[in-house]
């Protein structure tokens, strides 16, 4: 009797942890079906041998088959729908200047999604690692109804997106019976537009690049939906670009070959392209291609600081939204590296690979080079997208912004620091490359009596040094040329992501939707608030408006930001004392 309720327990045991595993992969219903199957027909045989041999082979057998069924019922790769619902409403023809197209609406018909459009040739074979070039024209009316592949980048297990999920998001859902996984491929130049029934003639246009490190990320991400300011009059549009080694190696052989000398930026390549493409086309969906703003995230505002300076970008765009990354100061804390190491990062791909010349690496398929050793996760000067450090840009007034709205968020660099190990003891050789000399100033402004201290101290100063000095300098540096600049601080908790690294973006654009139960009544009034800042600063280049709290020009008060949380009010820069430590580090390094 012990035996039988050991074995009993033991079978639950090993249920239980199968269903885990099955939720957290994401298996469609046939791996529950098959997996019901293999626990019945498990019993049935045991119960039918009595030898421990036998009966220990049959757990091995057990075994094998739910490995097998993890397997064989892994969520099927299957393109994402530009809206949900099954049959969606097909819009009236639009033509571009490649062709003719159609979109699809909502369920309520208030907004219609054109996704997956092409703004570039896909960048394979002999146009790996080559600068994007005009689409090709098709023949017939082309159906945009969804999202096509995200760009080539490191997937992780779908086991371990799922825990991450759960533990930064608390957003994790699971349906077994529409399971699918997003496709990924090279061939991954298209875009999409969201625009509003009842959008104005000429309306104004937010063109957002998505975040991610220039490593990872996706245009079909539910926080990058562009419905709710759609249905606010603005024309919504975001696309991929290439990623990681795909969208910023460098080699020497790749520059001489070019007929512009350029390398090692080729995803910057494709969003300049991608823009151009809406400035010459968005006319046709009603939007005025003279009144575009350019929007990013992370990395995505890294490269709209990046089209800010670039020469290529120049009367694409007229104003600028960043949020949570910069490259004006001297020498950028991410998303940024010299030309030079750029090469030599190429030439140690060569050798990784075994490639002995940039014909061989082209030849090597994507989806083992993907996983390279090598971090391209950083833009660089190459003479071409980017002619010269940006603070040199900023400081000649030729950059191409006239206004500027940018912030960070309270604690942007907790997430990243989740695995460092800082104790007291530690704390200052932690900061010392960082800071150098500085370091001590540091110190002594954070002070660390404590491991706890020491760990919270981290947070704090590499939040301000990896992101929220960007937005300081860059306000400063547009400041002093007399133009407009609008900069505020998300503090705002929540049941999700709350005020970490991306905090801020399904509030201003709208999709609290996505995770409805993480949020409160004051969060989706704070939302509601935020947008009407970002779509009216996309109109004219001022966020004010009425009903709304005042958001002076950061040039009436350099100390102050708008703060964005229950309440909302100006608050002083919590970080001014460590910006001046930074401005002296910095200066060293010119």
């Amino acid at each position: 009797m012990r035996m039988k309720a050991g074995f009993y327990i033991a079978l639950a045991v090993v249920a239980l942890l199968f269903a885990a595993l099955l939720v957290l992969s994401g298996n469609t219903i046939w791996g529950w079906l098959l997996a019901l199957s293999l626990l019945a027909a498990f019993v049935w045989l045991y119960g039918k041998v009595s030898n421990r041999g036998l009966r220990f082979a049959c757990w091995l057998l057990l075994f094998l088959l739910l490995g097998l069924t993890l397997k064989l019922t892994e969520a099927p790769v299957r393109p994402i729908p530009a809206v949900s619902g099954k049959n969606p409403v097909v819009t009236d023809v639009v033509r571009v200047a490649q062709g003719e197209l159609t979109g699809v609406y909502n369920e309520d018909k208030s907004v219609a999604v054109y996704a997956g459009i092409p703004y570039a040739r896909p960048p394979v074979g002999e146009l790996r690692w080559v600068e994007p070039q005009e689409p090709e024209a098709w023949e017939g009316v082309r159906a945009c109804d969804t999202f096509a592949p995200m760009s080539m980048q490191k997937r992780n297990a779908p086991i371990v997106d799922s825990i991450a999920t759960i533990v930064a998001y608390h957003n994790f859902r699971y349906d077994p019976l529409h399971s699918s996984r997003e496709p990924m491929s090279e061939d991954s130049l298209y875009l999409n537009i969201w625009k509003g029934t009842d959008a104005p003639e000429k309306a104004p246009v937010i063109f957002f690049i998505h975040g991610g490190s220039l490593m990872t990320g996706q245009s079909s991400y539910g926080e990058y939906n562009g419905e709710s300011l759609a249905k606010q009059g603005v024309i919504f549009v975001n696309f991929a670009y290439r990623l990681n080694i795909f969208g910023y190696y460098a080699s020497e052989e790749l520059a001489a070959a070019s007929p512009n000398g350029t390398t090692g930026n080729y995803g910057l390549l494709d969003q300049i392209a991608a823009l151009r493409w809406v400035h010459e086309n968005i006319a046709a969906f009603g939007g005025d291609p003279d009144n575009i703003t350019i929007a990013g995230e992370s990395a995505g505002a890294s490269s709209v600081n990046a089209l800010c300076v670039s020469p290529l970008a120049k009367g694409l765009f007229r104003r600028a939204i960043a949020e949570s990354s910069g490259i004006t100061a001297v020498r950028p804390y991410h998303s940024f590296r010299d030309y030079e190491e750029a090469l030599h990062m190429g030439r140690e791909v060569l050798t990784e690979q075994g490639a002995a010349d940039v014909e061989a690496l082209r030849a090597v398929p994507a989806e083992k080079l993907v996983n390279t050793g090598y971090s391209y996760n950083s833009m660089t000067v190459d003479g071409y997208a980017i002619t010269e450090q940006p603070y040199l840009t900023y400081e000649k007034g030729e950059n191409n912004e006239e206004a500027l709205l940018n912030g960070f968020n309270g604690h942007e660099a907790d997430l990243f620091n989740f695995f460092l190990r800082v104790s007291a003891a530690s704390y200052a050789d932690e900061l010392e490359g960082l800071f150098g000399d500085h370091t001590g100033e540091v110190t002594a402004l954070y002070p660390a009596e404590t491991d706890r201290q020491a760990r919270e101290n981290i947070n704090t100063i590499l939040s301000a040094a990896w992101f929220s000095y960007s937005h300081y300098n860059w306000s400063r540096l547009l400041a002093a040329q007399g133009k407009p600049v609008y900069e505020y601080y998300f503090t705002k908790t929540n049941g999700g992501l709350s005020d970490n690294h991306a905090g801020e973006m399904p509030y201003a654009y709208g999709n609290l939707r996505t995770q409805p139960y993480n949020y409160e009544p004051d969060d989706w009034t704070l939302s509601g608030i935020m947008q009407r800042y970002w779509v009216n600063f996309a109109r004219t280049g001022d966020p004010n408006g009425e009903g709304l709290s005042r958001w002076p020009d950061f040039s009436e008060d350099e100390t102050k930001v708008l703060n964005f949380d229950s309440e909302i009010k100006l608050v002083e820069d919590p970080f001014l004392p460590l910006y001046a430590i930074i401005d002296a580090r910095q200066a060293e390094l010119k």
